[in-house]
């Protein structure tokens, strides 16, 4: 039976309170923000979820900033904006356009590209168009311009300072007006002011037209003396080129030594022509020369008549040897006189053979020696003939060059003149459309406008504050944190409770009813392991937490009772040896248990305090160890494991935090199984996560607990497990009972 003795209350989360350490061991929290794997998703739920939270930080930051903005809008001194409008031209009203040394004189302030209208703007704002209209104020109009700036004890500001700072010039968008706005806290002094800055853009364009105008007159001047010296010495070195070079007769010259070099090129052509067919016969002659009788093969030396005659001669003298030889021996005068005739005359014919050889041969020769002889006849009239054009071509530059320089020089003396005149006249680039008025009512400060920037300044700025904050501070508060990051599927959710309840009440909800939604979220648990064959067959089920304070021995009671009321032989195991709390929860002595049981000085019977509920038995720890890993790790231990899975449907165990000692991975792999306690908004999602990674893959974990969770955030994040529509029923169980 439950038992009637009172105790303190713990904290009201449920479970232990939080500490910065569990015994004398420090538990981490360094692990930084992150995310693992997991189905689950980020919503606008989770956004709103962090606005909620951080609502005071958010309200906070929006009433500094806007009571900011509201201070300094109500402590400023009311001004007065006036201004006035200028249009500037594409170019002079006055027609004419001068042209001056690397620029145009008429063109300095004229409009001609978006980039110098631009430049006009930057005048406007230049220092020099302030100071100038500092420099103008004098007397009363100067002090009635500081006065409002002066302050008691405080030196006078500068009003080239206060001018350059209020003055505004804005260019009038698709157009060519450019305004100037100037504010001030007198309304008079404003429309001065504006309307002094433009009289001095004005009269700045004005001096700059007439400075460029006599620079562009000063500059032609010293343009027209250089040039004019350069026109007289290129006239003198035309004459003395053509004294030089006796140019005066050149065009005959050139006609000359043309009519020369066709009568040359011909030449060239008939002693090439000649010396080619000599070549040709020198060439078939010399290829003969070694046997003159082979020249007779050779029609051009056969056709001659000395050679024709010989051959007859022969021919007729072989006959009559041949005739002779019928009739006489060799010896016979006539034989012997027959063919020395014949001798002769074949002697004679190869002298004629060789003077025909002699004779080709100096013809080739000849015909070389005219054509070398022609060949440097035209190559030296050619040489006469570009030395003649290399005259003509340096005679033709300096004659160009000449008047060139001469109509450059008309030039500069018509545009000198035409400077000298326009240099008179006073030329305006721009004109004022609009002269400044005193405005009727303040332009600032203004009030609606600053403030609407305030909130919505304040508004973001809080918002920023508040998101940072979230995102700086990694704890679990949402399903997603722990699907997600820790990586472990959420099998329940316990809400916060509210109610004053004491130790032994809190321990005992589930059995009591003491909170209606307490009791039926650990109903939902013990479902949730029944539906997986993996938790519905496991007997020795641990409950562990990161950290201590998670409520882990709270959860560990009211599973119990849990499973004990649904008929199960149930026994709760402190195990956590070092700081010790189930016998605090339930207000049982804390005489002998599991340390007795590890040291082997005590029986199971006489550890097991039984009937505490119906189908319930509980085993304190007996006070505290000094050695519990020496404990948890013995054999006493673990016979104490197997003799409690033959008595008992359920061992619940309790176990010391996992981020706190190393007890739990030592308990573990006694056991079938694990559910992971989480307290909301208390520990680091990575935290959780490294020691859930701790277990490695050979402990299954049955899923998390998220603990202590507020109803009123269950009502906008986790309407899969609450919804507000119930309160009443758990409330009131009995109000509707009536209905069928």
């Amino acid at each position: 039976m439950l038992s009637p003795n009172k105790r303190e209350s713990p904290s009201r989360d449920g479970g232990n309170p939080p500490n910065s350490n569990y015994g004398e061991y420090a538990y981490s929290q360094g692990y930084g923000y992150g995310y693992g794997g997991g189905g689950a998703q980020r919503g606008f739920g989770d956004y709103f979820l962090v606005i909620r939270e951080r609502f005071w930080t958010i309200f906070l930051v929006f009433l500094v900033i806007f009571s900011l903005v509201l201070v300094f809008t109500l402590t400023r001194i009311p001004a007065f904006q006036a201004s006035a409008r200028v249009q500037v031209f594409h170019r002079d009203p006055v027609a004419q356009q001068v042209q001056a040394q690397g620029s145009d004189a008429g063109e300095a302030t004229a409009i001609g590209s978006v980039e110098d209208l631009n430049t006009q703007v930057q005048i406007l704002e230049s220092e020099s168009i302030a100071m100038r209209v500092a420099e103008d104020l004098k007397d009363e109009d100067l002090r009635n311009f500081l006065a409002p700036y002066q302050r008691k004890g405080r030196p006078s500001p500068s009003a080239f300072a206060i001018i350059f700072a209020n003055r505004k010039i804005v260019l009038q968008r698709l157009s060519l007006i450019i305004e100037v706005r100037y504010s001030h806290p007198d309304r008079i002094i404003a429309a001065k002011i504006a309307n002094l800055l433009v009289d001095e853009y004005i009269s700045y364009n004005q001096r700059l037209r007439v400075d460029e105008a006599m620079k562009a007159v000063e500059n032609l001047k010293v343009q027209a003396d250089i040039q004019e010296k350069r026109v007289k010495d290129l006239a003198n070195s035309l004459l003395a080129y053509r004294q030089k070079n006796n140019m005066v007769s050149l065009d005959e010259r050139k006609d000359i030594v043309t009519d020369k070099l066709k009568t040359l090129n011909n030449y060239v052509t008939e002693t090439s022509a000649k010396l080619q067919n000599a070549e040709v016969l020198w060439k078939q002659v010399q290829e003969r020369s070694d046997d003159p009788t082979r020249l007779l093969d050779l029609d051009f030396i056969a056709s001659q008549p000395l050679i024709g005659r010989l051959q007859q001669e022969i021919a007729s003298r072989k006959i009559a040897v041949a005739e002779l030889s019928q009739h006489y021996r060799d010896k016979y005068p006539n034989m012997i006189e027959a063919r020395q005739s014949l001798e002769e005359t074949q002697s004679e014919l190869k002298r004629a053979l060789v003077g025909a050889l002699v004779q080709i041969q100096d013809k080739y020769q000849t015909a070389k020696r005219d054509f070398d002889a022609a060949h440097m006849a035209l190559a030296s009239q050619e040489a006469q003939s570009l030395e003649l054009d290399s005259y003509g071509v340096a005679y033709s530059n300096l004659e160009r060059d000449y008047h060139i320089n001469e109509q450059l020089l008309e030039g500069i003396l018509a545009r000198m003149r035409e400077s000298a005149v326009t240099s008179d006249v006073q030329t305006e680039g721009a004109h004022i459309v609009d002269q400044a008025m005193p405005p009727a009512k303040p332009f600032s400060p203004k009030v609606l406008l600053n403030l609407s920037l305030g909130a919505v300044g304040g508004l973001g700025l809080g918002l920023a504050a508040g998101f940072f904050i979230a995102f700086v501070d990694d704890r679990v508060k949402t399903t997603y944190d722990i699907e997600s990051v820790v990586g472990l599927p959420v099998i329940g959710i316990l809400p916060l409770i509210k109610e004053r309840l004491k130790s032994e009440e809190r321990a005992t909800i589930a059995a009591t009813n003491a909170s209606a939604q307490t009791a039926e979220a650990f109903r939902t648990i013990h479902a949730a392991l029944r539906l997986k064959e993996e938790s519905k067959n496991a007997k020795c089920i641990a409950i562990t937490s990161t950290i201590p304070g998670e409520g882990k021995s709270f959860i560990t009671t009211n599973m119990a009772l849990t499973f004990a009321a649904h008929g199960e032989r149930v026994v709760i195991v402190d195990c956590d040896l070092r700081r010790p709390n189930i016998h605090k929860l339930l207000n049982l002595e804390n005489v002998k248990g599991t340390i007795d049981l590890a040291s082997g000085t005590t029986t199971l019977e006489e550890a097991t305090q039984k009937g505490f509920y119906p189908n319930l038995d509980v085993i304190v720890t007996g006070g505290r160890a000094k050695n519990p890993t020496q404990l948890l790790n013995s054999k006493n231990f673990e016979t104490m494991i197997g003799e409690l899975r033959k008595r008992y449907d359920r061992v619940f165990v309790d176990t010391p935090p996992m981020g706190a000692v190393s007890d739990a991975l030592i308990i573990l792999p006694l056991l079938d199984g694990l559910l992971f306690t989480i307290f909301f908004n208390r520990v680091r999602r990575k935290t959780a996560q490294h020691n859930v990674q701790r277990l490695g893959a050979n402990i299954p974990c049955f899923g998390a607990v998220l603990n202590g969770l507020d109803l009123n955030i269950a009502h906008y994040y986790y309407k899969q497990y609450y919804d507000r529509s119930y309160q009443d029923y758990y409330a009131n169980p009995d109000k509707d009972s009536t209905a069928r």
